[in-house]
């Protein structure tokens, strides 16, 4: 049986666990059992640049913490090797960084295996579908860039009206 030492100092990494999980608008757990230290690195770095915090926890600190929170449903994916990845401000970008990783390393590699965005619960393929939505920042690119065209058109058409009753009066 642990001692009461160490039964604290799980129950205090619970309680930190928790609180990170609290945080966070997204996260998703990963398999990251086949990838080299070099592409972990690389991993690492683009995803700390993206304002992603990643490390390598214990499924039964996770599942506990994530149990603290609310989250259900994650009894399956944590087994085997698991990291997580969780953001406080974008919902998407853990997801869209680990699934463009886990295209270019391969299934046997590295594998998405669940996540949640917003207190939703997302499964492998929910998590997949996560990770080709473009950014926040790119979507609303999107949008004003669909919405500058008709307005061009409109400023263009009152401009060609106004000349012409500009040359009518004169």
């Amino acid at each position: 049986m642990p001692s009461n030492a160490v039964l604290e100092a799980k129950k205090a990494k619970v309680e930190q666990l928790t609180e990170v999980i609290k945080g966070s608008v997204s996260g998703v757990l990963v398999d990251y059992k086949g990838i080299t230290v070099e592409e972990d690195t690389k991993l690492r770095k683009e995803l700390r640049e993206a304002g992603v915090n990643y490390f390598v926890e214990k499924n039964t600190m996770l599942l506990r913490a994530f149990k603290n929170v609310g989250l259900e449903g994650f009894e399956e994916a944590l087994n085997g090797t698991t990291a997580i990845a969780l953001s406080t401000e974008d919902q998407t970008a853990p997801a869209r960084i680990l699934g463009k990783f886990a295209e270019k390393a391969g299934d046997e590699k590295f594998n998405l295996k669940a996540g949640f965005v917003e207190g939703e619960v997302y499964d492998q393929a929910g998590v997949i579908a996560l990770s080709k939505i473009p950014s926040k920042d790119v979507l609303l690119a999107q949008l004003v860039g669909s919405l500058q065209g008709p307005m061009q058109k409109l400023a263009a058409a009152l401009k060609a009206v106004a000349d012409k009753k500009s040359e009518e009066a004169a």
